[in-house]
């Protein structure tokens, strides 16, 4: 189970340090850490180079030059933060206890997340294991899903916005002028981070996704859980979940708006990616629109037969 110092990285009271590298950071890291990185990624690994090939002493003594000259600096960014800090690396180790050290010796304070990043992603992945009351919103494309779960989060319901998460909406158009997207690693750290504070004997609605949202894969649990989930699904009329999706995407950058018809000039077909990507170039997105919806109507309607009884 979490720990106390688990249980108070996402207060508002603290402020949480990452001293990995950033490349660790960038991989996955605690939602809204601060990187605060005892080592760049090229002096990490020069000096577990010195570990494994020479000596720990060696080791030790190469990170102590390294960041002797620094150590003024660290305190600074960390004092800046101006709240007790928790400190993690990545499994609770040298890293970590240095730096709360260094900063609790400074006047600040400071404590460390016990088997540090490596425990919390072991805490996250038991809590995302529970047995969550899943509810599923599923339907064709352009049915309103998203607007729907907004209704259900503004009325007090438990809702996680996975798209919003993985920065797609989950199609060919999904990523147009949407950030980049996170790695799946960092994908189940915001999804323990939205479900802070959750019920777990409450009802958690999600929208209907495949195994993946662009290149983000969900966790298996949470997917394995939603496939056998209870499925509320909307029933659109096609001229409304037209008039939806050009309203979401009849004002992006043409040219990503053809470049994602080709994404799928396979599936959709020659003579039909042609008569879309025309229709596009004059303007005519409700045209552009509806062709689209034949090739994503049969892929929803052959992935919804698995559901059928």
């Amino acid at each position: 189970m979490m720990t106390s110092v688990l249980e108070s990285i996402y207060s508002e009271e603290y402020a949480v340090v990452d001293v990995r590298t950033p490349a660790e950071y960038e991989k996955g890291h605690i939602v809204g850490a601060v990187n605060i990185p005892l080592f760049t990624n090229e002096e990490r690994a020069d000096v577990g180079t010195r570990y494994v090939k020479q000596s720990r002493e060696e080791a030790i003594r190469r990170g102590l030059e390294l960041v002797g000259p620094r150590l003024a600096g660290y305190v600074e960014q960390a004092r800046s933060l101006d709240k007790p800090l928790v400190v993690y690396c990545w499994r609770g180790g040298m890293r970590s206890s240095s730096m709360s050290w260094l900063f609790s010796t400074s006047g600040l304070a400071s404590q460390t997340i016990p088997r540090g990043y490596k425990g919390f992603r072991k805490a996250a992945a038991e809590r995302l294991a529970l047995p969550w009351q899943w509810r599923v919103v599923a339907g064709p494309t352009g049915s309103g899903k998203t607007s729907f779960l907004r209704t259900l989060a503004e009325g007090g319901e438990q809702v996680i916005d996975l798209e919003g998460l993985a920065n797609h909406k989950g199609s060919s158009f999904g990523g147009i002028m949407q950030p980049a997207q996170p790695t799946t690693e960092h994908m189940m750290n915001r999804i323990h981070h939205a479900m802070h504070g959750f019920d777990v004997s409450r009802p958690v609605w999600v929208e209907d996704e495949s195994r993946t949202i662009g290149r983000v894969h969900l966790p298996e649990t949470m997917f394995e859980s939603m496939r056998v989930a209870p499925r509320q699904i909307l029933e659109t009329p096609l001229e409304m979940r037209i008039t939806n999706l050009v309203a979401e995407y009849g004002q992006l950058p043409l040219d990503e708006l053809i470049a994602a018809f080709d994404r799928i000039r396979e599936k959709l077909g020659g003579d039909r990616t042609k008569r879309a990507i025309e229709a596009v170039q004059l303007g005519d997105m409700h045209a552009a629109v509806e062709i689209a919806l034949d090739y994503y109507d049969r892929t929803y309607a052959f992935t919804a037969k698995r559901f059928e009884v």
